[in-house]
Protein backbone atom coordinates (compact mmCIF):
# COMPACT_ATOMS: atom_id res chain seq x y z
CA UNK A 1 0.00 0.00 0.00
CA UNK A 2 1.41 3.44 -1.12
CA UNK A 3 2.17 5.91 1.80
CA UNK A 4 -0.16 8.67 2.49
CA UNK A 5 2.46 10.89 1.05
CA UNK A 6 2.90 9.12 -1.78
CA UNK A 7 -1.17 9.13 -2.05
CA UNK A 8 -1.03 12.68 -2.15
CA UNK A 9 1.25 13.25 -4.47
CA UNK A 10 -1.05 11.91 -6.98
CA UNK A 11 -3.90 14.70 -6.65
CA UNK A 12 -1.69 17.41 -5.30
CA UNK A 13 1.71 19.11 -5.88
CA UNK A 14 3.68 18.41 -2.56
CA UNK A 15 5.83 21.36 -1.37
CA UNK A 16 8.57 21.62 0.62
CA UNK A 17 7.84 24.06 3.40
CA UNK A 18 11.63 24.43 4.56
CA UNK A 19 14.85 25.65 4.01
CA UNK A 20 16.33 22.61 5.66
CA UNK A 21 18.31 20.81 2.41
CA UNK A 22 17.99 17.52 3.89
CA UNK A 23 14.61 17.62 4.34
CA UNK A 24 14.13 18.50 0.63
CA UNK A 25 16.44 15.73 -0.41
CA UNK A 26 14.11 12.75 2.05
CA UNK A 27 10.54 13.65 0.84
CA UNK A 28 11.24 14.71 -2.81
CA UNK A 29 8.43 17.69 -2.86
CA UNK A 30 7.83 19.03 -6.65
CA UNK A 31 8.75 22.92 -5.15
CA UNK A 32 9.98 24.36 -2.23
CA UNK A 33 8.61 27.76 0.03
CA UNK A 34 11.12 29.77 2.16
CA UNK A 35 10.26 32.81 4.38
CA UNK A 36 12.44 35.09 6.66
CA UNK A 37 11.32 33.12 9.61
CA UNK A 38 12.64 29.70 7.77
CA UNK A 39 15.60 31.36 6.55
CA UNK A 40 16.82 32.96 9.35
CA UNK A 41 16.74 29.23 10.96
CA UNK A 42 18.90 27.91 8.61
CA UNK A 43 21.08 30.84 8.57
CA UNK A 44 21.88 30.08 12.59
CA UNK A 45 22.88 26.06 12.07
CA UNK A 46 26.43 25.64 11.40
CA UNK A 47 25.58 23.39 8.79
CA UNK A 48 24.80 26.81 6.36
CA UNK A 49 27.09 29.10 7.62
CA UNK A 50 29.37 29.10 4.45
CA UNK A 51 26.19 29.95 2.33
CA UNK A 52 25.95 33.43 5.01
CA UNK A 53 29.74 33.81 4.35
CA UNK A 54 28.82 33.41 0.49
CA UNK A 55 26.39 36.28 0.52
CA UNK A 56 28.32 38.32 2.31
CA UNK A 57 30.90 38.37 -0.45
CA UNK A 58 28.98 38.08 -3.68
CA UNK A 59 27.43 41.46 -2.33
CA UNK A 60 31.12 43.19 -1.52
CA UNK A 61 31.76 45.10 1.60
CA UNK A 62 30.02 48.52 0.40
CA UNK A 63 26.62 46.63 -0.33
CA UNK A 64 23.59 47.60 1.84
CA UNK A 65 21.73 45.11 4.80
CA UNK A 66 18.91 44.77 2.52
CA UNK A 67 21.48 43.84 -0.71
CA UNK A 68 23.00 41.25 1.27
CA UNK A 69 19.82 39.76 2.41
CA UNK A 70 18.72 39.47 -1.11
CA UNK A 71 22.16 37.54 -1.93
CA UNK A 72 21.11 34.94 1.13
CA UNK A 73 17.50 34.45 -0.31
CA UNK A 74 18.94 33.38 -3.45
CA UNK A 75 21.85 32.03 -2.13
CA UNK A 76 19.32 29.10 -0.77
CA UNK A 77 17.73 29.34 -3.55
CA UNK A 78 20.16 28.33 -6.08
CA UNK A 79 20.67 25.71 -3.32
CA UNK A 80 16.88 24.17 -2.90
CA UNK A 81 16.93 24.64 -6.87
CA UNK A 82 19.58 22.09 -7.53
CA UNK A 83 17.06 19.91 -5.10
CA UNK A 84 13.38 20.33 -6.18
CA UNK A 85 12.50 19.91 -9.85
CA UNK A 86 10.02 22.83 -10.19
CA UNK A 87 10.13 26.51 -8.38
CA UNK A 88 11.46 28.27 -5.45
CA UNK A 89 9.90 31.11 -3.43
CA UNK A 90 11.79 33.69 -2.15
CA UNK A 91 10.41 36.39 -0.24
CA UNK A 92 10.04 40.04 -0.41
CA UNK A 93 11.18 42.13 3.02
CA UNK A 94 7.74 42.41 4.67
CA UNK A 95 9.04 45.68 5.80
CA UNK A 96 7.63 46.91 2.50
CA UNK A 97 4.04 45.59 1.82
CA UNK A 98 2.25 48.58 2.12
CA UNK A 99 4.40 50.34 -0.79
CA UNK A 100 3.98 49.15 -3.97
CA UNK A 101 6.51 50.91 -5.90
CA UNK A 102 8.93 49.99 -3.36
CA UNK A 103 7.70 46.08 -3.57
CA UNK A 104 8.32 45.91 -7.13
CA UNK A 105 11.91 47.58 -7.04
CA UNK A 106 13.00 44.77 -4.87
CA UNK A 107 11.71 41.92 -6.22
CA UNK A 108 12.90 43.04 -9.75
CA UNK A 109 16.30 42.77 -7.86
CA UNK A 110 15.89 39.68 -6.68
CA UNK A 111 15.14 37.91 -10.12
CA UNK A 112 17.77 40.07 -11.50
CA UNK A 113 19.96 38.11 -9.02
CA UNK A 114 18.65 34.77 -10.28
CA UNK A 115 18.91 35.65 -13.65
CA UNK A 116 22.69 36.57 -13.45
CA UNK A 117 23.43 32.95 -11.84
CA UNK A 118 21.32 31.22 -15.18
CA UNK A 119 17.35 30.75 -13.39
CA UNK A 120 14.69 31.42 -16.10
CA UNK A 121 12.10 33.19 -14.58
CA UNK A 122 9.48 30.45 -14.57
CA UNK A 123 11.56 28.52 -11.84
CA UNK A 124 11.13 31.50 -8.81
CA UNK A 125 8.35 32.54 -7.23
CA UNK A 126 8.51 36.02 -5.76
CA UNK A 127 6.72 36.16 -2.26
CA UNK A 128 4.62 39.05 -1.29
CA UNK A 129 2.15 39.68 1.59
CA UNK A 130 -1.63 39.98 0.66
CA UNK A 131 -2.18 43.87 1.21
CA UNK A 132 -3.70 45.69 -1.52
CA UNK A 133 -0.57 47.09 -2.44
CA UNK A 134 1.47 43.69 -2.55
CA UNK A 135 -1.65 42.34 -4.75
CA UNK A 136 -1.40 45.50 -7.17
CA UNK A 137 2.71 44.97 -7.24
CA UNK A 138 1.83 41.19 -8.40
CA UNK A 139 -0.02 42.56 -10.95
CA UNK A 140 2.29 45.15 -12.27
CA UNK A 141 5.65 41.84 -11.86
CA UNK A 142 3.13 39.84 -14.33
CA UNK A 143 3.34 42.30 -17.12
CA UNK A 144 6.94 41.81 -16.80
CA UNK A 145 7.04 38.00 -16.85
CA UNK A 146 7.81 37.81 -13.06
CA UNK A 147 5.69 35.41 -11.24
CA UNK A 148 4.56 36.03 -7.62
CA UNK A 149 2.78 33.94 -4.38
CA UNK A 150 0.59 35.60 -2.79
CA UNK A 151 1.55 34.89 1.15
CA UNK A 152 0.05 35.94 4.63
CA UNK A 153 -3.37 35.53 3.03
CA UNK A 154 -6.25 34.73 4.91
CA UNK A 155 -9.70 36.00 3.62
CA UNK A 156 -11.84 35.61 0.22
CA UNK A 157 -11.36 38.87 -0.28
CA UNK A 158 -7.77 38.75 -0.94
CA UNK A 159 -8.28 35.71 -2.89
CA UNK A 160 -10.55 37.14 -5.08
CA UNK A 161 -8.51 40.34 -5.61
CA UNK A 162 -4.94 37.92 -6.06
CA UNK A 163 -7.67 36.01 -8.36
CA UNK A 164 -8.82 39.03 -10.32
CA UNK A 165 -5.02 40.74 -10.60
CA UNK A 166 -3.82 37.45 -12.11
CA UNK A 167 -1.47 36.40 -10.07
CA UNK A 168 0.23 32.79 -10.39
CA UNK A 169 -0.09 31.55 -6.84
CA UNK A 170 -1.60 32.48 -3.23
CA UNK A 171 -0.57 30.78 0.11
CA UNK A 172 -3.83 30.72 2.08
CA UNK A 173 -2.66 30.02 5.89
CA UNK A 174 -4.35 27.38 7.16
CA UNK A 175 -3.16 27.01 10.01
CA UNK A 176 -3.22 30.39 11.27
CA UNK A 177 -6.29 30.78 10.30
CA UNK A 178 -7.24 27.64 12.99
CA UNK A 179 -4.85 29.50 15.45
CA UNK A 180 -6.95 32.23 15.66
CA UNK A 181 -10.41 30.40 16.19
CA UNK A 182 -9.19 28.22 18.19
CA UNK A 183 -8.33 31.09 20.51
CA UNK A 184 -11.32 33.17 19.93
CA UNK A 185 -14.09 30.04 20.19
CA UNK A 186 -11.99 28.67 23.72
CA UNK A 187 -11.95 24.94 21.93
CA UNK A 188 -10.62 22.82 19.25
CA UNK A 189 -12.02 21.96 15.64
CA UNK A 190 -11.61 18.39 14.07
CA UNK A 191 -10.60 18.59 10.21
CA UNK A 192 -13.69 18.62 8.52
CA UNK A 193 -14.56 22.01 10.25
CA UNK A 194 -11.68 23.51 10.68
CA UNK A 195 -12.41 27.11 9.30
CA UNK A 196 -8.35 27.13 7.56
CA UNK A 197 -9.53 23.67 5.94
CA UNK A 198 -13.33 25.37 4.88
CA UNK A 199 -10.92 28.94 4.00
CA UNK A 200 -8.88 27.15 1.50
CA UNK A 201 -11.50 24.62 0.13
CA UNK A 202 -14.00 27.85 -0.75
CA UNK A 203 -11.27 29.93 -2.61
CA UNK A 204 -10.36 26.22 -4.25
CA UNK A 205 -14.11 26.33 -5.20
CA UNK A 206 -14.67 29.48 -6.34
CA UNK A 207 -11.22 29.65 -8.52
CA UNK A 208 -12.11 26.80 -10.18
CA UNK A 209 -15.89 27.51 -10.91
CA UNK A 210 -14.84 30.84 -12.84
CA UNK A 211 -11.94 29.58 -14.59
CA UNK A 212 -8.82 31.64 -12.54
CA UNK A 213 -5.31 30.15 -13.20
CA UNK A 214 -4.43 31.25 -9.87
CA UNK A 215 -3.12 28.13 -8.11
CA UNK A 216 -4.00 27.64 -4.69
CA UNK A 217 -1.28 25.91 -2.28
CA UNK A 218 -2.76 26.01 1.20
CA UNK A 219 0.04 26.71 3.64
CA UNK A 220 1.11 26.81 7.36
CA UNK A 221 -0.30 23.53 8.51
CA UNK A 222 -1.16 22.22 12.49
CA UNK A 223 -1.80 18.70 12.09
CA UNK A 224 -2.12 16.04 9.27
CA UNK A 225 -5.91 16.06 9.19
CA UNK A 226 -6.39 19.65 7.90
CA UNK A 227 -3.56 18.62 5.17
CA UNK A 228 -5.77 14.74 3.99
CA UNK A 229 -8.86 17.17 3.81
CA UNK A 230 -7.44 18.99 1.37
CA UNK A 231 -6.49 16.26 -0.68
CA UNK A 232 -6.67 17.41 -4.30
CA UNK A 233 -5.92 21.44 -3.84
CA UNK A 234 -3.72 22.31 -6.56
CA UNK A 235 -0.37 22.56 -4.31
CA UNK A 236 0.26 22.08 -0.53
CA UNK A 237 3.22 23.47 1.38
CA UNK A 238 4.07 21.30 4.24
CA UNK A 239 6.69 21.17 7.04
CA UNK A 240 9.42 18.27 7.49
CA UNK A 241 7.35 17.18 10.62
CA UNK A 242 4.04 16.67 8.47
CA UNK A 243 5.84 15.01 5.75
CA UNK A 244 7.81 12.59 7.94
CA UNK A 245 4.16 11.93 9.57
CA UNK A 246 1.97 11.16 5.80
CA UNK A 247 5.40 8.97 5.42
CA UNK A 248 5.07 6.86 7.97
CA UNK A 249 1.23 5.86 7.56
CA UNK A 250 -0.44 3.97 4.70
CA UNK A 251 -3.93 4.84 5.37
CA UNK A 252 -5.84 5.86 2.45
CA UNK A 253 -6.62 9.19 1.71
CA UNK A 254 -9.62 10.14 -0.37
CA UNK A 255 -9.66 13.19 -2.66
CA UNK A 256 -11.63 16.08 -1.01
CA UNK A 257 -11.27 18.97 -4.12
CA UNK A 258 -12.08 18.73 -7.56
CA UNK A 259 -12.27 21.08 -10.15
CA UNK A 260 -15.82 18.46 -11.68
CA UNK A 261 -17.02 19.29 -8.24
CA UNK A 262 -16.29 23.03 -8.04
CA UNK A 263 -17.64 23.50 -11.92
CA UNK A 264 -21.26 22.82 -10.53
CA UNK A 265 -21.08 24.95 -7.29
CA UNK A 266 -23.75 27.46 -6.81
CA UNK A 267 -21.58 30.37 -6.16
CA UNK A 268 -21.96 33.97 -7.42
CA UNK A 269 -19.44 36.12 -9.16
CA UNK A 270 -17.71 38.71 -7.05
CA UNK A 271 -15.72 41.69 -7.37
CA UNK A 272 -13.50 44.35 -5.45
CA UNK A 273 -12.12 47.81 -5.99
CA UNK A 274 -9.69 49.15 -3.66
CA UNK A 275 -12.37 50.56 -0.86
CA UNK A 276 -14.29 48.01 -1.29
CA UNK A 277 -11.72 45.35 -0.27
CA UNK A 278 -10.41 47.36 2.02
CA UNK A 279 -13.51 47.76 3.98
CA UNK A 280 -14.03 44.14 3.58
CA UNK A 281 -10.89 43.20 5.10
CA UNK A 282 -11.60 45.65 7.71
CA UNK A 283 -15.03 43.71 8.13
CA UNK A 284 -12.73 40.44 8.23
CA UNK A 285 -11.59 40.49 12.17
CA UNK A 286 -9.52 37.67 11.59
CA UNK A 287 -8.01 38.49 8.40
CA UNK A 288 -7.21 41.68 9.52
CA UNK A 289 -5.19 40.51 12.56
CA UNK A 290 -3.51 37.65 11.25
CA UNK A 291 -2.15 39.71 8.07
CA UNK A 292 -0.90 42.53 10.23
CA UNK A 293 0.59 39.82 12.72
CA UNK A 294 2.01 38.06 10.00
CA UNK A 295 3.60 40.99 8.66
CA UNK A 296 5.06 42.00 12.06
CA UNK A 297 6.68 38.65 12.63
CA UNK A 298 8.12 38.57 9.16
CA UNK A 299 9.71 41.70 9.58
CA UNK A 300 11.78 41.51 13.18
CA UNK A 301 12.84 37.89 11.38
CA UNK A 302 14.44 40.18 8.78
CA UNK A 303 15.74 42.46 10.92
CA UNK A 304 17.34 39.37 12.92
CA UNK A 305 18.91 38.21 9.42
CA UNK A 306 20.62 41.95 8.95
CA UNK A 307 22.16 41.81 12.74
CA UNK A 308 23.07 38.55 12.21
CA UNK A 309 24.78 39.95 9.05
CA UNK A 310 26.04 42.77 10.65
CA UNK A 311 27.99 40.79 13.34
CA UNK A 312 29.21 38.32 10.58
CA UNK A 313 30.72 41.64 8.50
CA UNK A 314 32.51 42.95 11.75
Amino acid sequence: MPTQLDQLKQYTKVVADTGDFASMKAYAPQDATTNPSLILKAATMPAYAPLVDQAIRDAGSGARLDQVIDRLLVVFGLEILKIVPGRVSSEVDARLSFDTAATVTKAREIIALYAKAGVPRERVLIKIASSWEGIQAAAQLKADGIRCNLTLLFSFAQAVACAEAGVQLISPFVGRILDWHKKNAGRDFTPTEDPGVKSVAQIYTYYKKFGYQTEVMGASFRNKGEIIELAGCDLLTIAPALLGELAASSDPIIRKLDPAQAAVADLKKVSFDEKSFRFAQNEDAMATEKTAEGIRLFSADIVKLEQLIAQKRG
